[in-house]
């Protein structure tokens, strides 16, 4: 198994080998990704997204993710371009591309790209170096970002209503969103920022709505699914703690035997 990454903010390739790896991040930039080879799964609260090889992703800023990387013959690899909030407000600047007034932050969290001949040439262009693995210097990491947003935007012109709407979230139902988002282990100023607050007002508005503190109410609510998916789905400890946003499978272990008085195991025992 092997990882490299020139740069996470601008370019990052990776690389594993004979078994599958899971887990979940915050997307805080645009991402355009090209599927090397095996299989990408990505999974938000709303929709499921499965990439093969020779597909071409462009993953929106400001998402909760969930992923699965399965190495088909023994392999999987990604190449992908990070699009900073400067490097597109640049380019807006220089070339006078604009969001539309509305812009576009709605709607899919995951846009799959048409196959382009351009989009996989650019990234074609990326291998020798990454395979290689060669330092790619940061004046050539800009130029190929650069040239990634005007690939983009030939390809599928209505994509400048995302990348240059640079609004900031807007104040969302909270409730339902922590409903749907809760399962993501992230820290409350991630939730809150999300949410269009300040951490203050966050913890403020939260306990408002469910009477308890977010802390505790995230942990109850985990374990609750936790419960849910052990007992009526049949799944493994070790499958759900990560799945309902523990860390690890002991931490997992002990607060859900101090809330429901059995270890998670004999729930299928």
């Amino acid at each position: 198994m092997t990882e490299l990454k020139n740069n996470p903010s601008r370019i990052a390739y990776s690389c594993y080998y004979a078994r599958n790896r899971d887990g979940e991040q915050f997307v805080p930039d645009h991402v355009l990704s090209y599927q090397v080879a095996g299989r990408l799964t990505l999974n938000n609260a709303d929709k499921t997204y499965v990439f093969n090889e020779g597909d071409l992703r462009l993953i929106k800023r400001n998402q909760l993710v969930k992923f699965l990387k399965e190495p088909l013959d023994g392999i999987f690899k990604t190449i992908s371009i990070y699009l900073d909030q400067e490097t597109l407000k640049n380019f807006s600047l220089e070339y006078g591309y604009h969001a539309a007034a509305a812009g576009n932050s709605e709607g899919e969290a995951v846009i799959r790209l048409q196959h382009q001949p351009l989009c996989k040439s650019l990234m074609d262009s990326l291998l020798p170096y990454v395979q290689g693995d060669q330092l790619i210097n940061d004046n050539l990491q800009q130029l190929k970002q650069r040239e990634a947003i005007m690939v983009l935007l030939q390809a599928q012109p209505e994509l400048k209503d995302i990348l240059f709407d640079f609004r900031e979230p807007g104040k969302i139902d909270l409730e339902e969103f922590m409903n749907r988002n809760f399962h993501f282990n992230v820290q409350l100023k991630r939730f809150a920022y999300l949410t269009g607050r300040s951490l203050a007002t966050f913890k403020r508005d939260f306990e408002h709505i469910f009477h308890t503190s977010p802390s505790r109410w995230l942990l109850q609510r985990r374990l609750q699914e936790a419960h849910f998916l052990i007992r009526e789905k049949g799944k493994a400890p070790s499958d759900v703690y990560l799945e309902t946003g523990f860390e690890d499978l002991s931490h997992f272990s002990f607060a859900f035997k101090k809330m429901y008085g059995v270890a998670p195991s004999k729930l299928i025992s």
